[in-house]
């Protein structure tokens, strides 16, 4: 039986989400603490990640209060480390796909979202790169969709690495926040989620992502919106 698990995570943070959807997926017993990303305890890095990011795990050790973590227990760290950990430590959540193709293909999606996808994003909404950058990337993804289901067919660590990223593009383009021209948020977004239009199985995919209830246990919409309604609020002249 896996033993205690402290996440610490932060809300605005879409790496320390993917924790946390793991988590959730697994049906998993843990202890959340938010970590103020712009006034971090003095604690947090000399005592649970020296990296000083979220997300992190203390696992195992004594039963503490998380802002009193133990030298006893095990610090992790890294989103997709934490991820494939907790697909390790809960099988029966099926994040790990049971066949090595599948897992390898799972892998290789994860390396698309981190290499393409995530990149094209954050250089797009800061108004460094023109949509069709964003939109090629999505055909990178979308090639590897297949025709139903999630990234490798049943939902997996894969679909856990893309989807707090989209759901963070969502409220950016429905608000229409970012450096990118004025009024190409909405644009955007129906073209990214219109099961009819240009890109048929990323949309199916992505609408089927964020009504999906480990998503939706994790991310406050209102939140992040009031957050990056102040990020974003002098990219524009």
């Amino acid at each position: 039986m896996p033993e205690r698990i402290t996440l610490y995570t932060a809300k605005i943070c879409p790496f320390a989400q993917r924790a946390e959807i793991a988590l959730h997926e697994a049906k998993a017993h843990f202890t959340p603490y938010q970590i103020d990303l712009q006034n971090k305890p003095e604690w947090y890095a000399p005592k649970v990640n020296p990296a000083s990011k979220v997300p992190a795990i203390a696992y195992g050790g004594p039963d503490v209060p998380a802002d009193e973590p133990s030298p006893h227990s095990i610090k992790l760290a890294e989103s997709l480390v934490l991820v494939e950990f907790i697909a390790d430590l809960y099988p029966h959540s099926g994040l790990h796909p049971s066949d090595a193709v599948k897992r390898a293909q799972a892998r290789f999606f994860i390396e698309v979202v981190q290499s393409k996808f995530i990149p094209a994003w954050h250089s797009f909404v800061q108004g460094k790169s023109p949509v069709e950058d964003l939109y090629k990337a999505v055909e990178a993804l979308q090639t590897l969709l297949p025709e139903d289901g999630f990234a490798v067919g049943k939902y997996s660590i894969a679909d856990v690495a893309l989807t707090p990223f989209l759901g963070r593009a969502n409220v950016t383009l429905k608000e229409d926040l970012g450096g990118y021209p004025r009024g190409e948020g909405p644009r955007v977004l129906a073209t990214l989620t219109a099961e009819d239009g240009p890109y048929p199985k990323f949309a199916k995919y992505h609408n089927a992502l964020l009504a999906r209830e480990s998503f939706k246990a994790t991310f406050d919409e209102a939140y992040i919106t009031e957050k990056y309604k102040v990020r974003f609020a002098n990219l524009r002249g």
